[in-house]
């Protein structure tokens, strides 16, 4: 063994037992999903009425909270990793309150804001705009849970950089705005790709916020999370069908994640 190699971690017999039980805590439900879904009616079951438009409109919601996360989280998170204000914890703890505040109670309190009643119910009304129970209203339920998620990834990602770069472009005569787009972007890629894709995945799968906000009306609010609540009890394929769908982009994510992200930011903290 060479000097500095970590040396092989033996633990306890014990501690490995209650760590296989609790692998089978979280694999047990899943293979119970997928041995239970209809596979051989799946395309049939997909092509239903319920499922396309709970699919139509997962993506619309979920692609359209990206958009918003994007356009907010990309200079809130470098803000809050490079500019000293006062309150910067405070603004900080805030941004991230939506990831621990149950979804129930996000989608009260975006009732309370942008509903007929809300704080901005008048100023919507008079530009005739109406959120509650609409479309729009799930890209906002769904931006609301998923924007802290992707604030969390790239702030730590701006906070990383090596502003030495940014100093040699800006001295060549780079504006702030072209430093920032030719220089840090780049650098923080793999932030911004992992924090968006999380972000996304949140979106896909809220629930909570976006009952309470948006309703469930078929083919305009119900998302698949909202369709297999709703349709489990009277088609059960249905509902098995959107799980096992939303299973598959759930794992899709997180192994893409671990291998193109979440591994080799690991590594760079280990070396």
């Amino acid at each position: 063994m060479t000097m500095g190699s970590p040396r092989p971690n033996r633990a306890p017999l014990a501690l490995r037992l209650v760590a296989v039980l609790g692998v089978v805590l979280l694999v047990l439900p899943l293979v119970g999903l997928v041995v239970r879904a209809p596979w051989r009616d799946m395309v049939d079951t997909i092509r239903t009425p319920e499922v396309t438009d709970a699919l139509r409109v997962s993506l619309i919601s979920s692609t359209g909270a990206l958009l918003v996360c994007l356009f907010f989280g990309v200079p809130l998170a470098y803000v809050l990793a490079r500019v000293e204000f006062p309150g910067r914890a405070l603004v900080r703890s805030l941004v991230l309150v939506p990831m621990v505040l149950p979804p129930v109670v996000g989608g009260v309190a975006l009732l309370l804001a942008f509903g007929p009643r809300g704080v901005l119910g008048d100023e919507l009304d008079a530009l005739g705009i109406t959120l509650p129970f609409t479309t729009a209203a799930t890209v906002v339920a769904a931006s609301y849970v998923a924007l802290p998620f992707l604030v969390l990834a790239l702030e730590a990602g701006f906070a990383s950089v090596d502003q030495r770069h940014e100093e040699v472009a800006a001295t060549l005569g780079g504006s702030p705005w072209y430093v920032f787009r030719t220089v840090t972007l780049p650098i923080v890629r793999p932030a911004l790709i992992s924090g968006a894709t999380l972000a996304w995945a949140r979106a896909l799968g809220e629930f909570g916020a976006t009952i309470t906000f948006a309703g469930s009306i078929a083919g305009v609010t119900q998302t698949m999370p909202l369709a297999v609540y709703q349709v489990l009890p009277v088609s059960p394929d249905a509902a098995l069908t959107l799980s096992i769908v939303l299973l598959v982009i759930s794992t899709t994510i997180i192994v893409s994640l671990r291998a193109r992200w979440l591994t080799p930011l690991r590594d760079r903290l280990t070396t």
